[in-house]
């Protein structure tokens, strides 16, 4: 059997170290959010959040993060991967100061903006430098690390907000990026090679404008929808141009002798089915995850710190199970793998149309357990296929797509659910709300926030209220629950019809001593 040499830089794994830390702070901020958002809505201790500005400061970052992920990685390739995450870490530093010490909901959302632009510098940086310092045959190994630091991050965030918001004022909840942070940058500069694609040519400047306006108009709309309905002109004049204007960065590229993305990769089922998988899982996951800490904390009534700690079990799983996945697809193939996982998935978020407000939480803990283990089996061979689709040189134009399709089908993923659970909310609450004055009744009929929000003032009529806005609140979870589950049902079945099968096991690594310049795609 032949032995062939390691081509990976000989501190690849330290390195992997240092890229996890990196990831940890971006995802650690949304987690940690997400138990914040009750906080933030109380107007004594928080800043008063409607349930729209809630949504805007989590979609402030999402729509700046989903415009600029694909430039940021093409300019990567460009100027230097590390010097870009080490921008990217910079600003994400200084935006969460920001962060913390906001007067007001909408500076909460401009700071959370610029901390999209320094999330969108560091995420394609860290899986584009992967694939630069692993060989290909450790790359799908080091990829599940990288997925289970996810699951490390959604694992510590919530448990971590929710302790902090019980000892200390909101802001601490992104204070605690700082540290994080300063670690982040002295070890970047310390330990991570530079690495740049040795033959950038031009860099194609009307392609990469197309590419943000497209993104940012379709996500605005997405979000917009998601938050004042969909039945405005302007949500589907911002949804219809942002298509449009991505059909016409398509029609660009396939013209240009310098694309900043080669289309024709879409043509490859290696490429274009786990691009496509990664939407969907995203767009069905996220909704779920953004109304599972409502019913927890509003219709189950726990604490942030409990509820960080009832999302332990999701997180859990993917600590466990994505860093193994690797050595799954080796031994069954990605295509079984990810159809495995996406079922579980399935049937996990399907399980949530049985959830009601006296369900033994044990039971809930179940089912996350049960979408962590599948997601943990989705993205690693996912994200390995589309990255092994393309030369190391063009892996931040891989990263940035995989991670663009992410946050666009996330973003999809809250406003569309997020559109169906206010819709069936407001249809069934509106029975409890007669009588009540015009401004407490569109409060309560807005969200369940606002109706918990009315009935603090309500005196001896709050529990009627509080019953009805529970119930009304679990039927429209089940709604969205249903929608999701067949979202990623659709994944199975792109599964199974375009992806790769079980590929023959790769000759074994000999290590050897690898020096910096033999690298690929590093000058």
């Amino acid at each position: 059997m032949e032995i062939r040499d390691n081509t990976g830089h000989p501190r690849r794994w330290a390195i992997l170290g240092v890229l996890v830390i990196s990831l940890l702070v971006v995802v650690l901020d949304n987690t940690i959010l997400n138990v914040a958002l009750r906080t933030l809505a109380d107007p004594v201790h928080g800043l008063g959040a409607s349930q729209g500005q809630l949504e805007w400061a989590i979609n402030s970052y999402t729509l700046v993060f989903a415009g600029l992920l694909f430039t940021f990685g093409v300019l990567g390739d460009r100027a230097g991967r590390r010097r870009f995450l080490l921008i990217g870490l910079v600003l994400f530093g200084l935006a969460s100061l920001v962060s913390a010490y906001a007067q007001s909901p909408g500076q909460l959302i401009a700071a959370r903006a610029l901390m999209g632009i320094g999330g969108a510098a560091i995420m394609p940086a860290t899986l584009s430098i992967i694939s630069n310092v692993f060989d290909p045959r450790e790359r799908g190994r080091a990829i599940g690390v990288w997925a289970g630091a996810v699951g490390l991050a959604v694992a510590i965030g919530p448990v971590l907000g929710g302790a902090l918001l019980e000892r200390f004022w909101w802001g601490s909840v992104f204070l605690i990026n700082v540290p994080v942070i300063v670690l982040g940058v002295v070890l970047v500069a310390l330990l991570v090679p530079e690495s740049r694609d040795p033959n950038p040519g031009r860099v194609d400047v009307f392609g990469v404008i197309l590419s943000v306006v497209g993104l940012v108009a379709l996500t605005y709309g997405i979000i917009d929808g998601g938050e004042h309905g969909f039945d405005r002109p302007l949500v589907w004049a911002a949804i219809v141009g942002g298509i449009a204007v991505l059909a016409w960065f398509v029609a660009v590229e396939r013209r240009s002798d310098h694309p900043s993305l080669d289309v024709r990769l879409f043509r490859v089922p290696q490429f274009a089915a786990p691009v496509a998988i990664v939407g969907l899982i995203f767009f069905a996951a996220m909704g779920v995850l953004f109304f599972g800490s409502f019913y927890l904390q509003l219709v189950r009534g726990y604490s942030p710190l409990e509820t960080g700690l009832l999302f332990l079990p999701f997180a859990g799983a993917q600590l466990l199970f994505a860093p193994r996945s690797a050595a799954m697809v080796r031994r069954y193939g990605g295509k079984a793998v990810a159809a495995v996982g996406l079922a579980l998935t399935v049937i996990s978020l399907g399980a949530f149309v049985f959830v009601d407000a006296s369900t033994p939480i044990w039971v809930v803990l179940i089912f996350y357990f049960i979408q962590g283990v599948g997601m943990a089996n989705i993205m690693p061979p996912a994200t390995e296929s589309i990255m092994s689709a393309l030369p190391r040189e063009k892996a931040g134009v891989g990263s940035a797509v995989s991670n663009t399709i992410r946050q666009v089908g996330g973003a999809l993923g809250v406003a569309v659910l997020g559109s169906v659970l206010s819709a069936v909310y407001r249809s069934d609450v509106e029975s409890a709300l007669t009588g009540l004055p015009d401004q407490a009744r569109d409060t309560a009929s807005e969200s369940i926030s606002g109706a918990y929000a009315v009935a603090g003032q309500l005196g001896p009529a709050a529990p009627k209220l509080l019953a009805v806005a529970n119930d009304s609140f679990v039927t429209a979870m089940h709604w969205a629950a249903a929608l999701s589950a067949l979202v990623a049902a659709l994944g199975i079945v792109v599964a199974l019809r375009w992806l790769p099968g079980r590929v023959d096991a790769p000759a074994p690594v000999r290590e050897v001593a690898a020096t910096e310049p033999e690298l690929a795609g590093t000058p």
